[in-house]
């Protein structure tokens, strides 16, 4: 964008030279100079938006995408630098767990020697690998042979040289697929993850699809051309490419951010282009130089979606203070989302309408949206009712929302269908394993007090084996007895590395309980063990979260009670808006908890800043004109059901348009967490409209006392 503004700068110069020699109002005369300059000049200024397309297509090509969320917990957690250390030591990123049917020992050992040849596979370990003829049957214990083999059932682990979203794990995943065969089950986070990807990608563009047909029809029937609708979207899709192309800069994104990031923008950015369009067709009645008319509208415009924007900006940059980094990779994307959006807004939209203004004109229609006068006196006859069912509402509104269920299972948010989560399925109910935990112990602590250790961990509940160098050999045989390809696989100069398989599901409170339990018998005789694994990294990420719900909500909501405070200058009317948003928040997340639905973990920190900044717009757009109709001199009630009959069409409006462009994203997606944060968002929208055509006029009727009195400018008005 700094290129555009550059070339309207040196091209609107001659009118600035000429505003400055005057020197009389020349702040406002180098804005009309510059909009009126960028007007005339708008098929230059349209070349060079389509032109910045380019980089950005080349740089959303090479802008590399994260599928594991746990790769965004903090750095600082035992178990983020415990894999680290697994990576670093044992050359072990990521690793999965295989089951194979029906195969034959020899086929067995065949096809784990074919794995090993696969790139980015560090090593397999599994029931033929550790016999491979170099060690008697006999010598394997029988405990041993039942943790790799159930019925014709085989179990291999399978340890890759790269992190579980790696491009190269990712790879390996799908190519040892295809190695094993059909009889095979791949487990765990990486498979799920390669799935994950597959899936997103197949559905990203169908996403923004959906979002731009519902919008346009949402758009067609209230706005009053055919042709607007495409221009707005046409416009925006070009500032949604120049976002998404910047994110190169950033190095890599996660696959939350890119399947919703562009959706967002559009249902954040869209009352911006229809700002714009009324006040083009506002200015047009005063004057009939056409640029004219579009350059004051482009400055009024500014001006308005300025405090518009901070507001939904406030909203995105609060979710950049979570530990928790996911919330920093959406956040600095959305945030910029909305900046390049006004851009777009104020540089090529404007010039888009005037080269296309003959066409508008010819598709003009009349809105098809009903009239709306009929709300404005409804809620001012019926307040103290409608005040009441506020009161009614706060209670169970709060309190589902305060219990609402969250789950952190991974697995949890993709299609049933899917080959790691049936590979998932088939490892619980044969080998009655849910989860692997990985230990590394201190590679000098002594075997037998190892052996100790394993027998205590294989005690606690929910423990189904332990493996390590003990369990390979059996009690007293020397580890020099085990082949030396084998013995580095599970020990290293510093580490030993130990398997301990759990019949528990990830995040549930057993699970938790178990890795507290065997970190503190681990701690007996390793003070420096870790206890990693997708597990241990879950129950990380619960407690990561809890703490970011609190600042994150805290964060956003003084933020916009400062944009608020500034604009309206008031002390009251701050505390009353963001308390009607909260309110439409609390109605929209407590749903979930009275159907006894789960969510998402980012779900409720997700959706109650973006709800908030997003829509808490729709407030300050009629506070401000109740505002002004009572420094006027109208009646509380008079000033009251004005502002409802002036605000409510355009409310509706961008509420729909909120809605349009997400719901049908979240009927459409199976990835549980894009699917439900679509949704939730597209409902609070609606709600957020509701409890401010209806709740909030309320308010400001029985407030209407305090806030003359605590509102600079409207003492006149008590």
């Amino acid at each position: 964008m700094i290129s555009i503004t550059t070339v309207i700068i040196i091209i609107s110069v001659e009118k600035v030279n000429t505003v400055f020699k005057n020197n009389a109002g020349w702040e406002e005369e180098i804005v009309k100079g510059f909009t009126k300059g960028l007007v005339q000049h708008r098929v230059l200024v349209i070349l060079l938006c389509i032109a910045l397309v380019v980089p950005s297509v080349l740089g959303m090509v090479h802008t590399k995408t994260k599928y594991d969320l746990l790769y965004y917990l903090p750095q600082d957690l035992e178990t983020v630098q415990g894999q680290e250390i697994l990576l670093k030591d044992f050359g072990k990123g990521a690793f999965s767990l295989l089951i194979t049917e029906g195969m034959s020992l020899n086929d067995q050992q065949e096809m784990e020697n074919a794995l090993r040849e696969i790139p980015h596979v560090d090593s397999v370990i599994g029931y033929a690998s550790l016999t491979k003829g170099k060690l008697p049957l006999e010598i394997i214990p029988d405990e041993l042979r039942e943790k790799f083999q159930r019925g014709d059932c085989m179990l291999s682990a399978v340890f890759f040289d790269e992190g579980s979203s790696s491009e190269e794990t990712m790879d390996a995943i799908s190519r040892v697929r295809k190695t094993a065969g059909e009889k095979t089950f791949v487990s765990g986070l990486s498979a799920v993850v390669t799935d994950t990807r597959k899936l997103v990608e197949d559905q990203e563009a169908i996403y923004v699809a959906i979002a731009v047909a519902l919008c346009a029809v949402v758009l067609m029937l209230t706005m009053d051309s055919f042709l607007l609708p495409l221009i707005f979207l046409g416009c925006i899709g070009i500032s949604v490419l120049w976002n998404m192309g910047s994110n190169w800069f950033l190095g890599e994104i996660s696959y939350i951010t890119k399947a919703v990031a562009a959706v967002l923008q559009l249902a954040v950015t869209l009352d911006y282009s229809i700002f714009l369009w009324h006040s083009y067709k506002e200015q047009k009645t005063l004057t009939e130089d056409k640029d004219e008319a579009m350059a004051n509208a482009i400055h009024q415009t500014f001006t308005s979606i300025l405090g518009s924007s901070l507001t939904t900006i406030a909203g995105f940059v609060s979710i950049c203070f979570m530990s928790f980094t996911l919330g920093k990779d959406l956040g600095i994307v959305m945030s910029k989302g909305v900046i390049l959006g006004v851009l777009g807004t104020v540089t090529l939209l404007p010039c888009v309408i005037r080269a296309l203004d003959g066409a508008i004109v010819k598709t003009s229609h009349k809105p098809l949206l009903p009239g709306v006068k009929g709300i404005s006196r409804f809620v001012t006859k019926h307040y103290k009712a409608l005040a009441v069912v506020l009161v009614v509402m706060i209670f169970p509104a709060f309190y589902g929302y305060s219990n609402v269920k969250v789950y952190y299972d991974m697995s949890k948010v993709m299609p049933p269908e899917l080959e790691s989560i049936q590979a998932n399925r088939k490892l619980e109910e044969t080998f009655d394993m849910s989860t692997t935990h990985l230990l590394l112990v201190d590679a000098d602590v002594p075997q037998n007090e190892v052996r100790d250790m394993t027998k205590e961990m294989e005690q606690v509940d929910g423990v189904r084996s332990v493996l390590g160098i003990d369990s390979l050999l059996g009690a007293g045989i020397p580890e020099s007895i085990l082949p030396p390809d084998v013995l580095k696989l599970v020990k290293g100069e510093r580490y030993q590395l130990m398997l301990v398989n759990s019949g528990y599901v990830i995040s549930s409170d057993e699970v938790n309980a178990q890795i507290d339990r065997l970190n503190g018998i681990m701690k007996k005789y390793d003070q420096g063990g870790m206890l990693i694994g997708e597990a241990p990294c879950t129950k990380d990420l619960i407690a990561c979260t809890d703490r970011d719900f609190t600042v994150v909500s805290l964060i956003s909501i003084i933020a916009i009670f400062v944009i608020i405070l500034l604009v309206q200058r008031s002390i009251t009317l701050p505390v009353l808006l963001v308390a009607v948003i909260e309110l439409a928040i609390a109605a929209n997340l407590c749903i979930p908890f009275y159907l006894k639905q789960e969510l998402p973990f980012v779900g409720p920190i997700l959706i109650s800043t973006i709800q908030l900044g997003a829509t808490v717009d729709y407030a300050i757009l009629m506070t401000t004109r109740y505002r002004q109709n009572r420094v006027n001199g109208m009646k509380k009630k008079e000033a009251v059901e004005d502002a409802v009959s002036s605000a409510a069409q355009s409310v509706l409006v961008s509420g729909l348009g909120f809605f349009a462009a997400t719901f049908g994203v979240g009927l459409y997606s199976n990835v549980a967490i894009i699917s439900s944060m679509c949704k939730l968002i597209a409902r609070g929208a609606l709600l957020s409209v509701a409890v401010v055509l209806f709740l909030l006029p309320a308010v400001l009727m029985i407030m209407d006392k305090v806030i003359v009195h605590t509102t600079a400018g409207m003492k006149k008005a008590a």
